[in-house]
């Protein structure tokens, strides 16, 4: 997923998500943004990149879910809940 790979080389979350990772999210933004079950969602998100409003808002999207799921895998580690 390029945007995702654009969006991790621009911030200094450092993450290494696997294949179920990268798909929960590809459907968390589909899903928030409205653009799950249209026809041609790749084209769409691409689409939406591509203006600088929706580029911010994904970029903002795709930066806290990351905070999130760091902040879950630190609990994790430390036991902390």
């Amino acid at each position: 997923m390029r945007i995702l790979s654009d969006v991790l080389e621009g911030s200094r979350l450092r993450i290494d998500l696997g294949d179920a990772d990268r798909e929960r999210l590809y459907m968390e933004i589909l899903h928030y943004f409205g653009l799950a079950g249209g026809l041609n969602v790749c084209e769409a998100l691409e689409a939406a990149w591509r203006d600088p409003y929706n580029r911010r808002e994904i970029e903002e999207f795709i930066k806290a879910w990351l905070r999130r799921k760091i902040k879950k895998r630190m609990e994790t580690i430390t036991g902390i809940v």
